[in-house]
Order: structure tokens, then C-alpha cells, then sequence
């Protein structure tokens, strides 16, 4: 039996009220109380003294990619060193399960995109979940079913409507992950094959998950079609009665800066008018996704062989010159969102590129930009993310101004290499530096009610999220004056400073600023 003690330190139990000098008792993985600062402690507790601190619960971290990371055969540090110790997984539409013949070729191929080269071992959803379990996890792992690979499950990478079976299919392997437990489902509408399905095929499916669960989006489209896509999303939440939770909102595209006051006002009206809906961000200018996302989805269709042929195509070619050169309400455009030289390649298959802007990579080769998007798909089969910069922070602000705003990393899945977005290791420390203690945009209490108990509230971690007598003790030390992201996009890969503790489930994983071996996370379900 473990039996810890923390005393010392200023206690920001994750409601929103102001910190309190307070002891907290935790008997294995159990808050069993919490007292007051001038008791003394009996018993046979292990005193941890944390004198200048604040103690707050783990971060939940709402929008995570590691799927892959039970799988690695080093621990995924890139969270648990920034205080996060639940994640929820399976964003944009990408879930590591089910797989399902005679489309598990397509499931595999499309999958080294995003996540690196793995060995799928499982068809079902379930299956998935029973390999993870067995490896173990450093920080709590909340899944979440992906419309992805549902979709690719039924009807492989093709760019058409689903019919009566298709859906009957898909349904069945819905109900199948809710059965597992997932917390949510999501959806990845500017990503292949969810661009192709119908807004009834995505409230059918929405329609399909229990009251309570989830559905998570990465809207159509957050460029030129921002708004249409935000009404498209609230009026799944309103058609279907499920809780709506938009992915990492913001008005991408330098022409479209400014327009996040008319966000959240259609967000807000929506509330008003009874849709549950919510939203997270991260808090930086730039994004990081799939290098294909650059291409338009007629493009993409067939997968990724479908792909490769058409990079091949001179008319093909022709016509995707065209289409990236002009704004559209039918794709998000991320080449005139960011210009060629705001497009970075992060991660390949063999790391050439990486930390280069396609407008740099075309310099060198003597070619033009377009040839440059080109050569790098080629020459490394699609395997290559990127971070695309086309965002303002004054948007940032405004939507972190609203009080159902919540934080995720969005990083890609570890194992990737390269020079990854900074965020996958300075997302929530940033929020403390960057957007509470300089920018005064939250206070200190509020920004860790935003990182803890308004995430487990949303997806349903009944014992997570709060500081209190019979919540699991899932708990982060910070210096409240010196914490800092100190991972920038030329040198991502650093841990952050000012974050000398960390414990998940009673264990304590992070002493002294040190990764403490061992995988003490557990898997959650909806209401566990």
C-alpha cells in the first residue's frame, strides 16, 4: 500500500477557486483527504514537502494523437513532462481500430501518413484496446472510435455516398467500439475519406453513439468555409442531441484573421438555443497535420496509390497547380493559407526535409514550389507531416476568452521523429506562461479549471479532474512563477521547466524535474 503525504504547497484544486494552503493524503491511487496546512501528518505516511509550489490535478489533455503510444518501446515522455496524465485519443477522424477485410491493406497504408511504421496485431476496436492494456501506459489513455477508419472499414479510400449497407456496417462497428468503452467519436472532415461522406452520413453515425458520449470534430473546412463548417457541426449536435466538441477551433488563412469574434458567436447562439457544444485550442500561430492535406480531396481519392499516380500525371498536375492557386469554399487551401515558405516539413520517412519550408526546399532544388510539394511526396511514398503557420494569436486570445474553451496538444504520434510541432512538448506549460502569467488572458486558477475539470467533465472522467476526498490521484507540482515551454519549432524536442512533480494514479512519475521509470496509467471509460 502506497501512502503519501504532500504538504507545503498552495492547493489549485481545478474548480476555479483560489488557491489554499492544504496537505493532501493519497492512499494508493485514492485522495483520502485533504487538510489543513497547520495539521500534522500520523501515520506511516511518506512525506513529500513541495514548499513554494502549487499543486494542481493532472492535465487532461482533450486532443492527443498518441493512439501508437503503448506501442513504442520507449516511454512516450512528451506529455507526463508537462503535467499531462490523461489524453484523450483517437482525434480528427484517426483511430488505430477496427481494421477489417477485405479494406485492412487500405487501413495500413493510409495509416503511415500520421502515425509511424507499426505492426497492426487486431481487427476490432476491442481487440485494439486488450493490445493496448497489455503494453501499458504512462499517462491515462480515454479512446475514442475515429470515423476514418469506420469508413475505411465499410468502403476503402472511394469518393462516394454511402449506401443503406455501407452505413448498416459501419453502424455495427460503432455500436462495437461503444461496447469497448470509448469516450467519444470523431470525425476529420478536411482529411480523405471523411471529406468524401455526406453531413447525414455523419449524423446517422453521431446518431448511432449513446447519449453522453461524445462527438469530437475537426470541422470541413477552418479556412474560407470556417463558418459554414462550424453551422455544419452545430446543426449535428442539434439534429442528434449528442454533445458537439469542436477540434482545436480557429480562423486559419491570413485572410482570414479576425473573424474569431464571428466564431464564437455562432458557437454561443448555438448554446443559447440548447446544442451542447464546446471547443479546445492550442496555443500557437502554427498547425501540424499530413503533408497531403496540401492536396484538394478529388486528389486523394483511391487512397494512396490513387495518390501517387496522379503525382505522376501531367494533366493531373496541371489542374492541382490551378486549384492551389485560388481560395475555396469547397476545401481548405493551406498553400494560400500559409504561403509556400509558411508550409515546414517536420517529419519524413527518412528524414531529408525536415525543419525546411517547401518555398526553402525548392530554392535548393531550383524548381518551384508546387514541383517542391511534389518531389517531397515522391521521394518519401506520403510519409511526411508538416507545421503549416497561418494563424494570429489575437484569434488565439478571443477563443481562449470563452469559458467552455478547453486546451489540446494536437501533436502528431510520437515515434514520428524529425522536429515535430513544439507543442507536443509545450502545449499546457504555455498556457501557464504565455496566457496566464504574461498575457493575463485567465487566471491562474481558471487556466487549470480549463486543463482539468472541464475536460473530465466534457467526456465524462467522473473521478479525474479535481482535487478532492475520493478523486484519483492524478496530481502535477508546478512553480507558478517560473514554468515555461521551452520547446521552439527550430529545437522542439525539450521538456519544459518548472514542473518538478508528477502523479498518476498515486505513483509518482516525475521527481524533481525527472522521469521516474514505470507505466502507472490506466485506460478510462465514459463514466470511469
Amino acid at each position: 500500500m502506497t501512502r503519501i503525504a504532500i504538504v507545503g504547497a498552495e492547493v489549485v484544486d481545478g474548480s476555479g477557486s483560489p488557491p489554499k494552503l492544504q496537505t493532501v493524503l493519497v492512499v494508493d491511487d485514492t485522495i483520502i483527504d485533504l487538510l489543513p496546512a497547520d495539521l500534522s501528518v500520523g501515520g506511516d505516511f511518506e512525506v513529500i514537502d513541495m514548499p513554494g509550489l502549487t499543486l494542481t490535478p493532472g492535465f487532461v489533455d482533450v486532443h492527443s494523437h498518441a493512439d501508437n503510444a503503448p506501442f513504442l518501446e520507449d516511454d512516450d515522455l512528451s506529455k507526463v513532462m508537462q503535467g499531462v496524465t490523461t489524453e484523450i485519443m483517437g482525434n480528427c477522424g484517426f483511430s488505430l481500430a477496427p481494421r477489417k477485410l477485405p479494406n485492412e491493406g487500405v487501413f495500413d497504408s493510409y495509416a503511415t501518413r500520421i502515425f509511424p511504421p507499426m505492426s497492426y496485431q487486431w481487427n476490432s476496436f476491442g481487440e485494439m484496446l486488450e493490445a493496448a492494456d497489455q503494453r501499458g501506459y504512462v499517462t491515462n489513455y480515454a479512446p475514442m472510435l475515429g470515423h476514418h477508419t469506420v469508413r475505411i472499414a465499410a468502403m476503402g479510400m472511394n469518393d462516394s455516398e454511402a449506401r443503406d449497407d455501407d452505413l448498416d456496417l459501419m453502424k455495427r462497428l460503432v455500436d462495437e467500439a461503444v461496447e469497448a468503452g470509448i469516450v467519444g467519436f470523431s470525425t476529420g472532415l478536411i482529411y480523405p475519406p471523411g471529406v468524401f461522406a455526406t453531413s447525414d452520413e455523419i449524423q446517422s453515425l453521431v446518431s448511432q453513439i449513446p447519449p453522453g458520449v461524445v462527438y469530437a470534430t475537426h470541422m470541413r473546412g477552418e479556412g474560407a468555409q470556417v463558418f459554414a463548417s462550424i453551422s455544419e457541426a452545430l446543426d449535428v449536435g442539434r439534429r442528434t442531441g449528442r454533445r458537439v466538441q469542436i477540434s482545436h477551433l480557429k480562423t486559419a488563412g491570413r485572410y482570414n484573421w479576425g473573424k474569431m469574434p464571428q466564431a464564437m458567436d455562432l458557437i454561443r447562439e448555438a448554446r443559447e438555443s440548447g446544442v451542447d457544444v464546446r471547443q479546445d485550442i492550442y496555443p500557437y500561430t502554427a498547425g501540424s497535420t499530413m503533408l497531403t492535406a496540401c492536396l484538394p480531396p478529388w486528389f486523394q481519392e483511391g487512397g494512396n496509390a490513387g495518390v501517387l499516380a496522379r503525382l505522376h500525371d501531367p494533366g493531373a498536375l496541371a489542374q492541382l497547380a490551378k486549384d492551389l492557386g485560388e481560395i475555396s469554399l469547397k476545401w481548405e487551401n493551406m498553400v494560400i493559407g500559409a504561403g509556400w515558405e509558411g508550409i515546414v516539413v517536420s517529419s519524413t520517412a527518412d528524414h531529408r526535409f525536415e525543419g525546411q519550408s517547401l518555398a526553402t526546399i525548392a530554392d535548393e532544388l531550383g524548381i518551384d514550389p508546387l514541383e517542391a510539394l511534389r518531389h517531397v511526396l515522391v521521394e518519401e511514398q506520403l510519409q511526411a507531416t508538416m507545421t503549416v503557420h497561418q494563424m494570429s494569436e489575437d484569434d488565439v486570445v478571443t477563443a481562449l476568452e470563452d469559458g467552455l474553451t478547453m486546451i489540446g496538444s494536437d501533436g502528431l504520434p510520437p515515434g514520428t521523429g524529425g522536429k515535430p510541432h513544439p507543442r507536443m512538448y509545450g502545449t499546457f506549460p504555455r498556457i501557464l506562461s504565455r496566457f496566464s502569467r504574461e498575457l493575463q488572458v485567465l487566471s491562474m486558477p481558471e487556466a487549470v479549471r480549463r486543463m482539468t475539470s472541464l475536460p473530465a467533465d466534457t467526456f465524462g472522467l467522473k473521478d479525474r479532474g479535481l482535487i478532492r476526498k475520493g478523486m484519483k490521484a492524478d496530481l502535477v507540482a508546478i512553480d507558478a512563477g517560473a514554468v515555461t515551454d521551452v520547446a521552439t519549432f527550430a529545437d522542439p524536442i525539450q521538456y519544459p521547466i518548472g514542473i518538478p512533480w508528477v502523479l498518476v494514479n498515486g505513483h509518482v512519475v516525475v521527481k524533481q524535474s525527472g522521469y521516474v521509470d514505470g507505466r502507472h496509467g490506466t485506460r478510462i471509460s465514459r463514466g470511469a
